[in-house]
C-alpha cells in the first residue's frame, strides 16, 4: 500500500483522500536541516510511536512503540552517529522531544528519509504526525487524528510514502 502526498493539502491512500499539511516552505528535492521543507521522493515508513497516556493503542499492522519521556529524535549535526535516529534524551544533544505538551506527537510515524546512513545536515525528524489546525509544519506531514487512524488501518511495515 502506497501513501501519496499529491500536494500541500492532499494525502491519498486507497480510495481515501485526506486533508493534510506539509512543510511551511513546500516540497524540495534538496532537503537541508531546518529549511522547513518536506522532502520529495518515495520512502519507507518506520514504526508507530504513540502516547499511551492520551490515546489507546490504535488498530494497525505497524509495530507500536509507547512514547516515554526520555525519548528524542536527534537533529544535531554535531553527532553524526546519532543524527536522525531515536535517542535517549541528553542535554548536550539537540533533538525533537517525542513526549510533547501539545498533541502533535500523540501519534507519530517516522518517514525513512535520510535514514539508513544519514548524512548530517540533509534533514532529520521527518514524521507523519497530528495536527489540529493544518498549520504548515517544519517539514513533516500532519493529519487530523480521525484521518491518521484511517491511515493506520490501511498501512503495514511494507507501505511506502510517495511525496511529489
Amino acid at each position: 500500500m502506497t501513501i501519496f502526498v499529491k500536494n500541500k493539502h492532499t494525502l491519498e491512500i486507497d480510495e481515501f483522500k485526506l486533508k493534510c499539511c506539509i512543510g511551511k516552505k513546500g516540497l524540495t528535492s534538496n532537503k537541508k536541516e531546518g529549511d522547513k521543507k518536506t522532502p520529495k521522493g518515495i520512502f519507507k515508513i518506520e514504526n508507530l510511536y504513540f502516547r499511551e497516556d492520551r490515546i489507546k493503542k490504535p488498530l494497525t499492522l505497524l509495530k507500536c512503540i509507547k512514547i516515554k519521556k526520555d525519548m528524542g529524535w536527534c537533529d544535531d549535526i554535531s553527532y553524526p552517529g546519532k543524527y536522525n535516529k531515536l535517542i535517549k534524551i541528553e542535554k548536550k544533544i539537540s533533538h525533537e522531544k517525542l513526549k510533547r505538551k501539545d498533541n502533535k506527537y500523540d501519534l507519530l510515524i517516522p518517514i525513512k528519509y535520510n535514514f539508513k546512513k544519514p548524512i548530517t545536515g540533509m534533514g532529520s525528524c521527518i514524521f507523519i504526525h497530528l495536527t489540529k489546525n493544518y498549520k504548515p509544519t517544519a517539514g513533516c506531514i500532519a493529519l487530523k487524528e480521525k484521518d491518521f487512524l484511517i491511515l493506520l488501518k490501511l498501512i503495514n511495515k511494507d507501505s511506502k510514502i510517495k511525496i511529489f
